[in-house]
């Protein structure tokens, strides 16, 4: 079982500060199985090819992040991992030589841990069986499975390679839409599509009974259907509560930022902000409401942080209409009748909510407010902004970075007018083919880089339609 390191805590107080330690999901069998015709249920744009997005992409990011994170347990030791008898193992945790990480945190483990617990391998097998309206004789099959395998099941959906018992949940890999670290707390999300139903279960179950979230179980919040919701006449029309972590960000101690988009309701930045107010977590939420449109999907898809005074966004959606008074989210935003542009409003507990006119005004007033930038705010553009280049490049993922320490961020290979832009306002840029040599050699101190977009493979993850900001669950950051 995964044990905790003695300095292991959750801690995030913003989206830039040094990452100590994350959750991942690394791509895993059920990928490989998305056919075209289930595609769009299953929320990707496309299949992709299992085994380049396994080795020779998302093998650089779990190395990359290792190097980060937890050098002890790369350095020195490159060559062996990428030996060709080696090299399918030490990212996959059903297999011994995984690296098992206390810092680069695979979910998969963490199932596979509490799946050691008889009477959480029984409920939760139940729980499974459940939403995928499995047999009961399946059922008692399944928790006579050893954990490690059964982990691999519940993920991947298959009994073995050819034996599907139920579909498998690609977006898994997406492991931020499922729970957010805020500050200390942890707020388990509530996606808006049946897809991952399964998903959000094994992440409820892990959080609540897991040895590593012992401290933590008083403070996870979950939530819940609005209470008027079961009681309206019907369903089609109604808007249900949903909040997807791509739509939440933590930019300050004390300030998160909630988007309204495809994925997250009204409702649900409602009540997310009650709760959050009511537990004392924040005393600063803004909701940004952005188009109902794919082509966004979250906030996280249209801007991120790369340093304190610098944000990489979509400039088409930096403009925005100020919203009519109200006295929460349902209030401000239900009568709106123009859903082309972003709407943002601030509630701040025990005061009077506030508007902002663009996506711009409010990073800005981020950077130099709240945590307070002497410098003024950049602005780094998806596709230098261009068009079409800023459109195709946001699709994918110019804007959707991760932030390993302020001011180092990753970010797909593909999108060059964005990399322009990047070197513009003077980033240096470098492949991770080019750096993980000379992170293995001592040539360059990762903890010493600074203002670099550091430009990862892509042609099969970008097929996902996410991000490393997508593919990340930051758990600990040091505070800036």
């Amino acid at each position: 079982m995964l044990n905790a390191d003695n300095d292991f805590k959750i801690d995030v107080t913003t989206e830039i500060g040094n990452l100590r330690a994350l959750l991942i999901h690394s791509p895993d069998s059920g990928l490989g199985k998305v056919v075209p015709s289930k595609a769009q249920d299953w929320l990707f744009e496309d299949i992709v090819h299992l085994d380049t997005m396994r080795r020779k992409e998302y093998d650089y990011y779990v190395k990359l992040l290792m190097y980060f994170l937890d050098p002890d347990k790369i350095k020195g030791k490159l060559d062996e991992i990428n030996a060709p008898e080696n090299k399918r193992n030490f990212f996959k945790p059903d297999n011994k030589a995984f690296h098992n990480s206390g810092k680069v945190i695979e979910i998969q483990t963490l199932l596979s841990d509490i799946l050691e617990i008889a009477d959480v391998r029984k409920k939760l097998c139940a729980s499974v069986c459940a939403i995928e309206n499995c047999t009961y004789r399946l059922q008692l099959q399944l928790v006579d499975i050893a954990p490690i395998e059964l982990a691999k099941i519940l993920i991947s959906g298959s009994l073995d390679d050819d034996t599907m018992i139920f579909a498998p949940i690609p977006n898994l890999i997406f492991s931020r839409d499922l729970g957010i670290a805020i500050n200390d707390h942890i707020l388990l999300n509530k996606p808006a599509k049946k897809a991952r139903s399964r998903e959000t279960l094994l992440m409820r179950y892990i959080f609540f009974n897991h040895p590593l979230f012992a401290n933590y179980r008083s403070k996870i919040i979950e939530i819940s259907e609005n209470k008027q919701h079961f009681l309206r006449p019907g369903e089609a029309n109604e808007e249900k509560t949903t909040l997807e972590g791509g739509d939440v960000m933590m930019v300050s101690s004390q300030h998160l930022i909630i988007g309204c988009s495809e994925r997250t309701s009204v409702s649900g930045a409602n009540e997310a902000i009650k709760l959050l107010f009511e537990a004392d977590v924040v005393s600063k939420v803004t909701v940004v409401k952005i188009p109902h449109k794919r082509d966004y999907m979250h906030i996280d898809t249209v801007f991120t942080q790369v340093k304190r005074d610098t944000w990489v966004l979509l400039r088409s959606l930096a403009i925005a209409e100020a919203a009519t008074p109200g006295d929460e989210p349902m209030a401000w935003f239900a009568d709106k009748k123009n859903k082309d542009k972003p709407e943002i409003v601030q509630f701040r507990k025990g005061k009077k909510p506030k508007t902002f006119d663009t996506l711009e005004d409010l990073l800005d007033n981020i950077s130099r407010k709240d945590l307070e930038s002497e410098t003024p705010t950049r602005f780094i553009y998806s596709g230098n902004n261009e068009f079409p280049f800023d459109a195709r490049e946001q699709w994918t993922d110019s804007c959707n970075l991760l932030a390993v320490k302020e001011g180092v961020v990753l970010g797909y290979d593909r999108n060059d007018k964005t990399v322009d832009a990047f070197k513009q306002n003077g980033f240096d840029v470098i492949h991770v083919t080019d750096l993980l040599p000379k992170l293995e050699a001592g040539q360059i101190n990762p903890q010493a880089l600074t203002n670099t977009l550091i430009l990862m493979p892509s042609s099969e993850l970008s097929r996902a339609r996410g991000g490393f900001h997508c593919m990340s669950m930051p758990l600990r950051r040091d505070t800036i």
